[in-house]
């Protein structure tokens, strides 16, 4: 009973949290939005500092890195994942993963699917359609698993890049993985350096960091929405607790070995 409670008091302190980093990174506007983040947060402690969810174009979605942690908050039995070669043709860069999420030693699985090619992810990730065919598929199984009606960055709108209209013309500003900005604002690397250099931040770490956040093998892999959104939530981040900040940051740190 006692640990049912401390667990209880844990998500309502996270609820409090997710809303008011929400509305710090000004998401939290539309107040069915923060009911939301409200009921993600206490049925699933999904953690907004952490990069678990992100609020794009209006609405919530979560995280593979989310997901995996949930996962392995719910003691997630295991993650089985087979290429399907028949809908697959590594030539043309298709590739189609099934996954299968086992809650339980017992449990018979979850399936979820993935696929990815050249025309739904995002140039920059040309090459790695395999590995985000792969996350695509574990994401869609995890979320069957644990029954989260809530989709994935990674399935919608982190590798593929927007549709832009036919009449909108083209400029290297106005690209979503564009480090440049259209409107006076300072660009995006610019940005993120500025925070960096603020707060004395480790650099290769906040970009190990950027990229876990995003979901990509590197940052420069990210769309630009994602990148927007991390670059808001760092800045939250160390303006709530930097030395929290730091203490994830280190977690991205590769160990030393040790010299006999």
């Amino acid at each position: 009973m006692k640990s049912q409670n401390r667990a209880s008091l844990r998500l309502k302190n996270l609820a409090r949290q997710n809303v008011k980093l929400a509305n710090r990174l000004g998401a939290g506007s539309s107040p069915s939005a923060l009911t939301q983040l409200r009921s993600l947060t206490l049925n699933f402690g999904f953690s907004l500092a952490t990069g678990e969810l992100l609020h794009l174009n209006g609405g919530w979605y979560v995280t593979h890195a989310g997901l995996l942690r949930l996962a392995s908050r719910r003691h997630c039995a295991g993650i089985e994942v087979d290429q399907v070669d028949q809908s697959s043709d590594p030539l043309a860069g298709r590739w189609v993963f099934k996954a299968t999420v086992f809650r339980s030693p017992s449990s018979k699985g979850f399936v979820g699917y993935g696929d990815a090619d050249p025309s739904n992810v995002s140039s920059l990730v040309h090459g790695a359609e395999m590995r985000v065919a792969e996350t695509r598929a574990v994401n869609r199984a995890l979320r069957k698993a644990y029954g989260i009606g809530l989709c994935s960055v990674e399935e919608l709108g982190a590798f593929s890049s927007p549709s832009r209209s036919s009449s909108t013309p083209s400029s290297t500003n106005s690209s979503p993985s564009s480090n440049g900005s259209g409107n006076g604002q300072p660009r995006l690397r610019d940005q993120l350096c500025l925070l960096i250099r603020q707060h004395n931040l480790n650099a290769n770490l906040v970009k190990a960091y950027a990229a876990d956040f995003c979901g990509t093998q590197t940052i420069s892999g990210a769309s630009r929405e994602l990148v927007e959104s991390f670059i808001s939530h760092l800045s939250a981040a160390a303006k709530e607790n930097r030395d929290a900040l730091v203490c994830r940051l280190n977690s991205y740190a590769h160990p030393v070995e040790a010299k006999p």
